[in-house]
């Protein structure tokens, strides 16, 4: 009798220990899994017309994930919803064997093309996650943390570190349960607490693509990558039809040996996170090369590079009178809901001062991307909000800290002044010309409007079109699409940055910069973005060269710099 009390007494505290072990899990900390699919993020999607306005949307991975009839709510393309999550704008070309045009969702619009094919039916691909062939690994991890008010958010982070990651918000806890969403794909999660084990659902719309098992670890998380074996190589980059002519290195005089040795170096690690280098002269591609998994598919994040390609569309608009000149003020074009922040000074800020970082908004404090863009800071104000409401520290015109608000205003001075949307505009005038239709947006807050401060996604490839487009003066393949005056005037030295370690001196959103290679003094025009993104433009040797790298939190941003100035200068100089 004795003996069954005491197994009587054993099974009560483990009982007890394990209900109170469950009541006091948190959940804080690191939970990692295993996706099961890595190709669970790469769709194809065929859109066919039935009667009327009424379209047949498909959308799949290895399996149909959405099968839907949805009425167009235009007559002159194709526009519709799903969820209300997932939104679909597409126009027929004019033979009607295309539709071309964007998908939204969360704050990214992807530009699509989908041809027809044999049996009507419109088809193509779409990648939320960027990456067109696939993760490079199946790992995940979810970050927990309870927050003072009792709640609880997750951070979800993939080992494929092509992909540019997720901001999750909207947290809200149903039980043990937890859901929230990724507000730059707009994908959906769902994460079961159980007692040893999260269970962590995904979805698009709210059709689920992906289900993890996710256990807790003490030991932090180390992701592991299976890159796809890539040939790096001085050989003549191939044709893609995409508007490149190409040629070899030795036609132009650049010396392999020291292309080779860059080559080399970035296997070697020893140049680490470059993605890619390109080369352009004498308007052909004449060196190409991709690392980790990259290729000529794959838009990149261009952080703060694509400022520059603001700045384009700015001169573009002035090109088409829809605005005057860069001497219009700021404030004859802020929606009326925001004009009780017009002071004396913000009422003289131009356009000229926001496309030279010279506003003298407090853009390295309340004005900063690190302010509007947080909300823990902001206090859920809007980001036009919070940076209009920002305090005025130089006269507008005289004193230049570089800053992505100044750039965010210029895109919603363009919203205002069109009369169709920001990103078709974009498309029409500057992408199409230039033959560029694999890229992605991404918006401010609005989830609508293209945030002009930074984060673009385009192909090298393309982005050094863009480059070699401000090299010839606005001109593409004969076509102008930037006015020649326009251009000359971004590249004008208009004022000196402040706030940065060169005190460079600055364009339209163009970064100027000197290198010193062989006792020559090589002047050039740049984009620049966190991380190393960079388009040089050199007009002296006629050529455009476009370096991206993922070198976000180490503090080699500007190794692209390095990269030019001890390999790449010196192989055109040889």
């Amino acid at each position: 009798m004795h003996k069954y009390l005491v197994i009587l007494l054993l099974i009560t505290i483990n009982t007890f220990t394990s209900c109170a072990q469950r009541n006091k899990q948190d959940y804080s900390g690191e939970w990692i899994g295993f996706l099961p699919n890595k190709n669970s993020f790469n769709f194809g999607v065929s859109i066919e017309k039935l009667e009327s306005n009424t379209y047949h949307l498909t959308i799949a991975n290895d399996k149909v994930v959405i099968d839907e009839q949805l009425a167009s709510s235009s007559d002159e393309g194709i526009v519709f919803s799903v969820d209300e999550q997932l939104f679909f704008n597409l126009k027929y070309d004019a033979n009607k064997q295309l539709i071309s045009g964007f998908i939204k969702t969360g704050k990214l619009i992807y530009h699509v093309n989908f041809p027809k094919t044999a049996d009507g039916a419109f088809v193509g691909v779409w990648n939320p996650f960027m990456v067109d062939n696939g993760l490079q690994s199946d790992d995940i991890n979810l970050y927990v943390e309870h927050t003072d008010d009792g709640g609880m958010v997750a951070y979800p982070f993939f080992g494929d570190q092509r992909f540019r990651g997720m901001w999750t918000g909207e947290f809200k806890k149903e039980g043990e349960t937890l859901l929230f969403r990724d507000s730059m794909t707009g994908l959906n999660f769902r994460a079961a607490l159980l007692d040893s084990s999260i269970e962590l659902e995904m979805f698009l719309s709210d059709v689920l693509i992906a289900k993890t098992s996710l256990t807790h670890t003490d030991n932090g998380w180390e992701y592991n990558q299976n890159p796809i074996k890539q040939q790096q190589n001085t050989s003549t980059p191939k044709e893609l039809n995409d508007g490149w002519t190409t040629a070899n290195i030795d036609e132009l005089g650049i010396n392999e040996k020291g292309l080779n040795k860059l080559i080399d170096s970035v296997k070697a690690n020893k140049l680490v996170n470059t993605h890619s280098v390109l080369i352009a002269k004498e308007n052909k591609l004449v060196f190409e090369a991709y690392f980790d998994g990259h290729n000529a598919k794959i838009p990149h994040d261009l952080r703060s590079a694509s400022k520059s390609i603001s700045s384009a569309m700015i001169g573009i608009a002035i090109d088409d009178k829809i605005i005057k000149d860069v001497d219009e003020k700021l404030y004859d074009f802020i929606p009326a809901a925001y004009q009780y922040t017009k002071d004396e000074k913000k009422a003289n800020i131009k356009l000229k001062d926001l496309l030279t970082m010279s506003s003298g908004l407090d853009v390295n404090n309340l004005a900063s991307e690190d302010y509007y863009q947080n909300p823990n800071t902001n206090k859920g104000k809007k980001w036009l909000q919070s940076v209009l409401e920002a305090p005025m520290i130089q006269t507008p015109g005289t004193y230049a800290d570089y800053g992505s608000a100044n750039p965010f205003l210029l895109g919603v001075y363009l919203n205002e002044r069109l009369n169709i949307p920001l990103e078709q505009y974009m498309h029409e005038k500057l992408f199409a010309p230039l033959g560029i239709t694999n890229y992605i947006n991404q918006t401010d807050d609005s989830e609508t409007t293209p945030y002009f401060g930074g984060g673009m996604l385009l192909t090298s490839r393309d982005l050094l079109k863009f480059g070699q487009l401000f090299l010839n003066k606005g001109n593409w393949k004969g076509n102008q699409v930037i006015s020649e005056k326009w251009v000359e005037e971004s590249f004008q030295k208009h004022m000196q940055l402040q706030d940065v370690r060169d005190k460079n001196q600055y364009g339209y959103l163009w970064w100027h910069d000197t290198y010193e290679v062989n006792g020559k003094s090589i002047e050039t025009i740049e984009a620049r973005g966190a991380g190393g993104q960079f388009i040089f433009i050199i007009p002296e040797l006629e050529s455009v060269v476009v370096i991206t790298s993922g070198n976000f939190r180490n503090r080699k941003g500007n190794q692209p710099r390095d990269i030019l100035q001890a390999f790449i200068l010196p192989a055109m100089l040889n």
